[in-house]
């Protein structure tokens, strides 16, 4: 017996152009995992980096939806300036997340953070260097502890490991 049309789509999963951040950050995550394991770790960095800036994007758009009154295009076009993780940190979220950046030891952290993953990303992509799997594991622990830390920053005890597991019941 074959299902429907209707039933086989309707468990289809949402196409990603059309996810929350948070469900793009997880797929990201879970995708990394798989690269990883299968000892691609020049993939495995540049996925890691891609899912650090897609928790940007999400601290990014709920705080500023939180402080500011521009829309959501607006924002978008900010995130677009920003380019980059790096960008994204120190020009859109930690001014309008820390009161006092320059004495945060969590925005110091988490600009610092997006340095190194930035830094290896881009040897990656723009030098065409091949990594290894020890330093794509250390890239990867990097990149959870930002996504915990700045998605955890307007979801407290927020773990990417966590809801990996969690979504994978």
């Amino acid at each position: 017996m074959t299902k429907s049309d209707d039933e086989h789509r309707a468990k289809r999963k949402t196409p990603y152009n059309e996810r929350s951040d948070l469900d793009k950050l997880q797929s990201q995550w879970n995708k990394l995992s798989g690269l990883h394991l299968r000892d691609e770790p020049s993939a495995a960095i540049v996925r890691c980096s891609t899912a650090a800036e897609i928790a940007a994007n999400y601290a990014i758009r709920h705080e500023w939806a939180e402080q500011t009154q521009f829309d959501a295009v607006v924002v978008d076009q900010f995130l677009f300036w920003a380019n980059g993780l790096r960008g994204k940190v120190e020009r859109l979220f930690v001014p309008i997340y820390f009161a006092r950046p320059k004495k945060s030891k969590t925005a110091k952290a988490l600009i610092a953070s997006a340095e190194k993953i930035n830094k290896v990303r881009n040897e990656v992509v723009h030098q065409g260097r091949f990594s290894n799997a020890t330093e794509a594991g250390e890239v990867i622990a990097e990149a959870k502890r930002f996504i915990d830390i700045i998605v955890g920053l307007s979801q407290p005890g927020f773990d990417i490991q966590d809801r990996a597991r969690s979504k994978g019941k």
